[in-house]
Parts: C-alpha cells; structure tokens; sequence
C-alpha cells in the first residue's frame, strides 16, 4: 500500500483522472467544485430532482486504496446532475481532524455527507451532530456506532462475513479431506477480521478442517512487513499449511516468496483481489504447485453505494434497496469462469474488480 497522499496531491491525482475518466473533476481538501461534477449518462433512480452539495469525508485517506475508494464516490456522484458540487476531505488518521472535517462541512451547509468513520465510535457524536442539523448523514464501510434514524440516516457497511462464507465454501470444495489453514487478518480485534471468522466457521464444521496460529486471525494491520514476520514465524512453526486466508490480498506479496527460502510450495491462497496479486500469481504459479488462488472484491465500489443512498436522501430520488455492500467471487484458479486476472503493464495498487477500470485507476494514483 502507498505512503500518506496529501490532500493537494489528492486534487492533483483526482485532477488527472478527470481527463482519463472523462467525469472526475479535482477537489482539494475542504475544496469544492462549484460547477459540480461533469454528469455522465442516464439519470439513476436514485437522483432525485432536488439539487444538493455532496461531501465524502475519509477518517484515513493516505494509501492507493482509500484515493480510488473516494473517486469511486465522486465518479458515482457524476451520474446524478442534481448534485451541484463535490468535496473532499481527508482526515489523515487524526481523530480530531476526522471530527473538524464534519463541523466544517456541516457550517459550509454542505447537503450531504458521505462518511468513513476510521475513528468509529470516537466520531458519533459530530455524525450525530450533522444529522441533527438537517444534513443527509451516510456512514459508510467502517461501523461508528448508533442507530439509522437517530444518529445518522444510514450506515452502509460491508457484508464482511459473506466474504468468510465464500472463502470457507471453496476450502470445502478443494479440501474435501481437510486441510490446516492459517488466518491472516488486520488489526486486533477488527470486526472485519471478527465476521469473516464467523462466515468460515458456518461452512467449515468439521474438525478436520485446522484452524493454525493466532486465534481468531493473526494480527498484522494490513502491514506488509509484519505480514512477513507473520507467516515466517509460521513457517518455521507449522509444517503443513495447506490454505491461507488473508483479508487484503495484496499485502501478501511481499511475505509469499519465504516458502520458496524454506523450499516448501506456496499454499492455497483465498483473499481479496489486487493487481499485485494477480500478477505475482501468474509468475509464481509454475513453480508452486501447491499454489491456488480464490478472491472476492477487494470493496473500492463500497463508496458507491454509500453515495447512492446519500443523494437519494438529499434529492428526492429512490434509494438502493440494498444496505450492506456484499463482495462477489472475483477469480479462481480453479475454474475456467473467473480466471486470476493481472494487468502487468498497470500499477500494482490498483482493483481489476472495481467498476472503474485499470486505465482511469492508474491515473489516479501514478
């Protein structure tokens, strides 16, 4: 994942891609368009007629993943002509930051905020407050806490342990004797790491399915090198490891090689999707032939949704049916349907499975 991006380098990426896409337009932090995004194409159901100001407020927004997950949003917003302008803030990991972000769209009378509360319930109370002062409040991905209808209007998480269900339906499908499996996860007691656990733990019963290591997941914080001290500590502990699951793909990269120094194969692999990714296993599949690959979407088009319930409640459109964002299988080396896709003349930091293509991503975040 890339080093912190300030906000001016964000409008100057969003800037470029604006060119590429042909309907993003650049906003710098706490910056707005006061023509509003280029629309593009038919009006959505969900774009209503009444005009409003749309803000998409990150808790982080300093790697590769976050600047394509924000121009997801404003790219969505494109579509509706209702929405009059666009802004962005980023608050750089700083809680309060993240908690000024808000007051200072919501005296801007900015119509609609569209939020990631990395900080969760350490924000509520400025969620709360903007709902309380009339602005249509969608939290997104990230749980703050609360209740739609008391303290924002919407929350539009990810369906995190679907992931887990279809990572655990595929072990059970390849694995039908068992198998050891190692679980990669982020952040202590994420509740992401937490869902996908309990998907898995539906669809794998039985006791011949191994669960190895650090319980529920081994800690890594999505960080790449202690992703390898992980599972080179593993490694050297465990020596059958038939599957791993990791939920972010891409920071695996980096630690796969250190079966090839302890002349073992490289196991099965079920994650999320990345170019990375896909790339290194389609140079490293010949000579691992232990090595399969199973991914769900890595999420980049969570914003979307997010941004569709915001203007909908802002400009008298149809909001989604749908509430909860849910990955669907993306490759599998296993079948010939959803083959492992990479892109080896585009960046590594960049989501084949998002709506946005290759090209406009690499423009974002080159």
């Amino acid at each position: 994942m890339s080093t912190h991006m300030s906000a001016k380098r964000f409008s100057q990426l969003l800037a470029t891609a604006a060119v590429a896409t042909l309907a993003l337009v650049g906003c710098a932090s706490g910056g707005s368009n006061e023509a509003g995004p280029e629309h593009t194409g038919d009006v959505p159901s969900w774009c209503g007629p009444e005009e409003t100001s749309l803000a998409l407020l990150d808790g982080f927004g300093g790697n590769g993943w976050r600047v394509l997950t924000a121009a997801a949003g404003e790219q969505e917003a494109a579509k509706c002509p209702s929405v009059t302008s666009f802004e962005y803030a980023d608050g750089q990991g700083d809680t309060q930051k993240a908690i000024s972000d808000i007051q200072g769209m919501v005296a801007t009378g900015v119509g609609a905020l569209v939020i990631f509360p990395d900080a969760g319930e350490a924000v509520l109370p400025a969620i709360r407050s903007a709902y309380d002062a009339g602005v249509v409040t969608v939290p997104y991905r990230a749980d703050p806490g609360g209740e739609a209808g008391v303290d924002y209007d919407a929350w539009i998480g990810a369906d995190f342990t679907s992931d887990g269900v279809a990572w655990g339906t595929w072990i059970a499908e390849q694995f039908p004797d068992g198998a050891n499996i190692l679980f990669v996860g982020g952040p202590a007691g994420s509740s992401q790491g937490n869902s996908e656990r309990e998907g898995l733990e539906s669809v794998l019963t039985d006791d011949k399915y191994v669960m190895i290591g650090e319980q529920p997941f081994e800690v890594t914080n999505w960080d790449p090198s202690t992703t390898q001290q992980v599972l080179t500590a593993a490694i050297n502990k465990y020596p059958e490891i038939d599957v791993i699951i990791s939920d972010f793909g891409p920071s695996m990269v980096g630690a796969l090689p250190a079966f090839a120094e302890n002349d073992r194969s490289i196991p099965a692999l079920v994650t999320s999707d990345g170019n990375v990714l896909g790339c290194f296993f389609e140079e490293n599949k010949d000579a691992n032939p232990d090595f399969q690959l199973m991914t769900v979407e890595t999420g980049v088009d969570n914003a979307r949704l997010a941004v569709q319930h915001a203007v909908a409640l802002a400009t008298g459109g149809t909001p989604p049916e749908e509430t909860t964002f849910q990955a669907e299988v993306f490759e599998d080396s296993t079948s010939d349907d959803k083959p492992v896709q990479c892109e080896s003349d585009l960046p590594d930091d960049i989501y084949l499975s998002s709506e946005m293509s290759g090209e406009e991503q690499a423009a974002l975040i080159k």
